[in-house]
């Protein structure tokens, strides 16, 4: 079982996960992002957000399109992700 949490940032709803804990670790992250990501089989969201752990910074974020693609950047994204991680 995979714990998550979906929020909303300005119009667009995610789902995050935080992969700090060995048990949440995930192998293939596109692939769930597909999945999860699905409105009428899945949770449902415009994409996947992972808060891992980083070498440079407290954490760091990976975010996965609907499509399974990775993305640099996610500004609405990145709202939630601050409300989780403070």
């Amino acid at each position: 079982m995979i714990k998550f949490t979906k929020m909303e940032g300005l119009g667009n709803d995610y789902v995050y996960i935080d992969c700090y804990s060995k048990e949440q670790q995930i192998k293939n992250m596109s692939n769930l992002a597909q999945i999860i990501s699905n409105r009428h089989y899945g949770v449902g969201s415009d994409g996947l957000i992972l808060i891992c752990k980083s070498k440079v910074a407290d954490f760091k974020m990976r975010m996965f399109n609907n499509d399974g693609s990775e993305a640099e950047m996610c500004g609405n994204g990145i709202r939630c992700v601050r409300e989780i991680c403070i």
